[in-house]
């Protein structure tokens, strides 16, 4: 059986960050996936700016070295396509110019993004990294820590110290951490690659479409290298049962009838098949720590709840597990009450964005009001460059939670 101050349970965004920030700090790790990679994982594949920062935290030299990779495409921003049918266009940074700047975000395949942050994890002496090694059993000992089972019941990994990062349905998650699946706060989520899609943006802003029949849930189109386009739908797991949608029946019946996207979809195909998955939404604060362990990514419930963002929480919540982990061990104290700093640190950070897209997210109640913005934005680029600086300062963005502010916008002079 292996012993080890720090097990890290999933090599993802959330585990390879945390294993390589310990790396960083001469910190050893033990990292485990029951996966080999490079594997697929169910996404939207969009790296915003975010994602880009973390990489940079990493090593400075990691955006470039992404960007160097073919399987990666530059992004410059998002289109918002408003119930009504207006575009609301919202670069990721002002003033960009695409054939000189630095891409603010890239889109790329999970199964070659995680395996670009795999294959810096291969290089690291420091993490100790363990393929096709799935656990099926955590059981606490006397004194403080796991012993982590295989599927046959036979003990693998003895640790101190737990960095859990093995995605939404992580059995740590639901059955040790006790956090639950709370459809007001879960999105059920479609996905599939299509060839031959038109229309396709020209610097590659990412598309979200909010048609009204449809609410409140979306539709994305995201362009990928090699002509290729990640399309899916997601919609709250409360909405899909009240409503009782048939999420791949409404995607297909979008795709072949909207008018917005039927031509361009008329000679589309699907390169594989459609997948589903699910989101735990960070739209309420959880308990994201507790004796001998933290909770990572989607783990830990960090989804942005209004546009289903999670590789660059869960990045960033693997960041902070790292340095809390380093304290952890230099002190040799691993209790929930010492852990607790993670949480606060985590929620720190992001906490101001999710609630402020918890609020976005209740918007789609009113859909006459997100179409009223849009429309507005759309025929007046002041304001739209407003919106778009709103929405990438999260300290402007607060205002969306203001009624005066719609009130200004939609009456003012």
């Amino acid at each position: 059986m292996l012993q080890t101050d720090i097990c890290i349970l999933g090599a993802g965004p959330a585990g390879a960050t945390a294993a390589l920030h310990l790396a960083n700090k001469g910190i050893p790790s033990l990292l485990l996936d029951k996966a080999t990679f490079p594997r697929d994982k169910i996404c939207g594949d969009a790296l915003s700016g975010k994602v880009v920062n973390e990489l940079r935290r990493i090593s400075p030299e990691l955006p470039d070295l992404l960007g160097q990779q073919q399987e990666a495409l530059p992004s410059w921003g998002i289109h918002f396509i408003s119930p009504g049918g207006h575009k609301l266009s919202v670069p990721f940074v002002q003033q960009y110019n695409p054939e000189q700047d630095v891409p603010a975000g890239y889109i790329s395949k999970r199964v070659d993004f995680d395996d670009f942050l795999v294959r810096q994890v291969r290089q690291r002496p420091e993490i100790d990294f363990r393929e096709s090694m799935e656990i099926s059993k955590y059981e606490r000992v006397p004194e403080g820590g796991f012993i982590l089972s295989g599927k046959q019941g036979e003990p693998l990994v003895q640790a101190k110290l737990l960095l859990v990062a093995n995605g939404a349905q992580s059995g740590f998650t639901r059955h040790v951490a006790r956090l639950e699946q709370e459809p007001a706060h879960y999105c059920a989520g479609l996905r599939a690659y299509y060839k031959n899609v038109q229309g396709m943006d020209a610097e590659n802003f990412i598309e979200l479409h909010f048609f009204i029949d449809f609410l409140p849930g979306y539709l994305w189109v995201f362009p990928l290298p090699n002509g290729e386009a990640n399309v899916g739908v997601g919609m709250l797991s409360s909405a899909v049962s009240s409503k009782k949608v048939n999420l791949k029946k409404e995607m297909q019946r979008m795709l072949a009838e909207h008018p917005s996207l039927r031509e361009r979809f008329a000679s589309a195909e699907v390169v594989d098949s459609i997948k589903g998955f699910g989101l735990p939404l960070g739209s309420k604060k959880r308990s994201i720590s507790g004796d001998n362990y933290m909770l990572l990514g989607d783990a830990g419930a960090l989804i942005d709840p209004f546009t289903g963002e999670g590789i660059s929480n869960a990045m960033i919540s693997g960041r902070w597990a790292a340095e809390h982990a380093a304290k952890s061990i230099a002190s040799q104290d691993f209790s929930a009450a010492t852990l607790q700093g993670y949480d606060k640190a985590v929620y720190n950070r992001l906490w101001k964005e999710l609630r402020l897209s918890r609020h976005l997210q209740k918007m789609l109640r009113y859909p006459w009001l997100f179409d009223a913005i849009a429309a507005r934005a759309s025929k007046n680029p002041t304001l739209a460059e407003t919106i778009s600086c709103m929405l990438n300062d999260v300290d402007l963005r607060e205002r969306f939670r203001q009624p005066s502010f719609y009130a200004k916008l939609l009456f003012g002079s």
